[in-house]
């Protein structure tokens, strides 16, 4: 029961190459590489500079324009929708609310639905007086009475045409069926049978004369134009095929399979001297430009960095929160104060957990007011 596996196919022998692949690979791999290593030497240099510019120029640069924008433009849009724009729709919404949704919707829940239901129920015994009961007494004491009438008497003229049909279709049979019949029968019927024998022997013979015709005449003819089109035409185009094309296809497409292997590997042997060059280009351009800037960096900007950010820039940022703080807190400050005088102080704040909430006095409760004791409260404050 064990899956048995076919051993591997041998690899198919390499085709020999005569001496015509051999006088024509070496020269033209020596052009290609002439010809391919500049090209892919200016390849390389362009890959590389784009690069270099893509990541080292075009990307910080974007970043850049893209943080300026959004400090210049994005970030005061959202600054005013947040503080100024979003409070003032929930201003606008609360008085859309409280002026215009509410009364609508209790006019329209508590004196337009009772209106238009009355007024519905009204309509409608007006609609039915008006319209329907007089159609109804109409239909049922006019039109249904002269109905039944015009019905009984199309019934009675249909039983009388019914009638009058079937003695006309008597006499149509007398008249005109019967003798159609026996004509037919009797004097047609004979008549065509002797003119289709005379058509069958004319066929007969026309079909004789074409057999004849077409072997004794058309076949020889046609096999002698066969073979006069075979070695004039098909005998020396094949001879062309095989004996002139046929070679000069193949050493066409040796001389192209060449010239491929050849582009082939002169653009490898060029990828690796284009390497070199690079690596060539890139120590020296390490040494004499990378690691100067990189022992300036190192050395001098970061021990300066330091000492600007630790001196200038933490005291500035610090100065710069606490004025934020200080701003943020007096804007609250004046939307409370705007939010008391519009709408009132509202709710009383909640108290300390620590508070302890009693009642004043054990005040019960009265005739004339609806307060309790457990409803008149007061926080005791330390």
């Amino acid at each position: 029961m064990e899956k048995r596996h076919d051993p591997a196919p041998a690899p198919a022998p390499a085709p020999a190459e005569g001496c015509l692949v051999a006088a024509i690979r070496m020269p033209v791999r020596i052009v290609a590489l002439v010809v391919v290593v500049p090209v892919r030497l200016v390849w390389d240099a362009l890959v590389t500079g784009g690069r270099f510019l893509y990541e080292k120029v075009l990307v910080p640069l974007g970043r850049g324009v893209g943080l300026l924008l959004g400090a210049v433009i994005v970030w005061p849009f959202v600054l005013l929708g947040r503080y100024v724009l979003a409070p003032l729709g929930r201003g606008l919404a609360f008085l859309w609310r409280v002026l215009v949704a509410v009364p609508a919707v209790w006019l329209y829940a508590h004196v337009l639905a009772p209106l238009g239901r009355a007024a519905g129920v009204a309509l409608g015994w007006i609609g039915k007086a008006l319209f329907v009961w007089p159609w109804v007494a109409l239909w049922r004491y006019v039109l249904a009475p002269v109905g039944r009438g015009l019905a009984w008497l199309v019934r009675q003229l249909g039983a009388g045409a019914v009638a009058l049909g079937r003695g006309l279709a008597w006499l149509a049979r007398v008249l005109l069926v019967v003798p159609a019949a026996w004509l037919y029968a009797r004097v047609l019927t004979p008549i065509g049978h002797a003119i289709a024998l005379l058509f069958t022997g004319i066929a007969a013979g026309l079909h004789w004369l074409a057999a004849a015709l077409y072997r004794y005449l058309l076949t020889p003819l046609g096999l002698a134009a066969l073979a006069l089109v075979r070695w004039i035409l098909v005998l020396p185009a094949l001879a062309l095929w095989r004996w002139v094309l046929v070679p000069v296809g193949r050493a066409l497409g040796v001389l192209l399979r060449e010239i491929g292997a050849a582009l082939g590997v002169a653009w490898r042997v060029a990828g690796y001297v284009s390497l070199a060059v690079g690596r060539f280009l890139a120590t020296l351009l390490r040494w004499t430009f990378v690691e100067p800037v990189r022992w300036a960096y190192r050395s001098v900007l970061t021990p300066l960095g330091h000492v600007v950010r630790d001196q200038l820039w933490r005291p500035a940022a610090r100065v710069a929160r606490e004025a934020l703080g200080t701003v943020r807190a007096t804007v609250r400050q004046v939307r409370a104060d705007v939010r008391r005088a519009l709408f009132g102080p509202g709710r009383p704040p909640e108290p300390p957990p620590g508070e302890v909430r009693e009642p004043q006095d054990a005040q019960g409760r009265t005739l004339d007011s609806s307060t309790t004791a457990l409803t008149k409260t007061a926080f005791i404050k330390d």
